[in-house]
């Protein structure tokens, strides 16, 4: 082989490798997880709030959501409105399961995020974050625009 061709093939091998590097970089880096519509419905004298979301799975494999928690909040909780015949109530779940390349609502009347105890003055108009922990390992700080009961109707 001359040195040419061996040059040649080395540079070819060198292309190959670092594409292949850069694809691979680029899939890891890749977020499975995005959301929208994030918003929390304030409510007066520190009552405690609601956060909502829309949870947007782009993989192959459904992700759970595992944790919530605020810097903004003392406690953050994912919770579910059951209905039992005429009545409803709210329980804590452990999870929230977003199906591959789906999506799940946290909204009113079903999954919420329970915030209490703020750690600060918040009011309409404010934005505060939540930090979503995933099963995947991935975790989103996610801005929640902060509205009053008469702007989530």
């Amino acid at each position: 082989m001359t040195t040419k061709t061996s040059i040649s093939t080395t540079l070819a091998a060198i292309f190959a490798a670092t594409t292949l590097l850069a694809a691979t970089a680029h899939a890891a880096g890749a977020q499975a997880i995005t959301t929208q519509n994030a918003w929390v419905r304030w409510l007066p004298n520190n009552l405690p709030a609601g956060g909502y979301v829309t949870l947007v799975n782009a993989s192959d494999k459904p992700i759970d959501l595992v944790d919530v928690s605020s810097d903004d909040y003392g406690s953050a909780m994912l919770h579910q409105t059951v209905s039992n015949g005429s009545t409803q109530k709210m329980v804590m779940v452990d999870k929230l399961t977003v199906p591959a390349h789906g999506e799940a609502k946290i909204a009113p009347g079903g999954y919420h995020v329970m915030l209490e105890e703020p750690k600060h003055k918040i009011a309409p108009g404010d934005t505060v974050h939540l930090k979503l922990t995933f099963s995947d390992g991935e975790t989103l700080n996610t801005p929640f625009a902060v509205k009053s009961p008469s702007q989530t109707k």
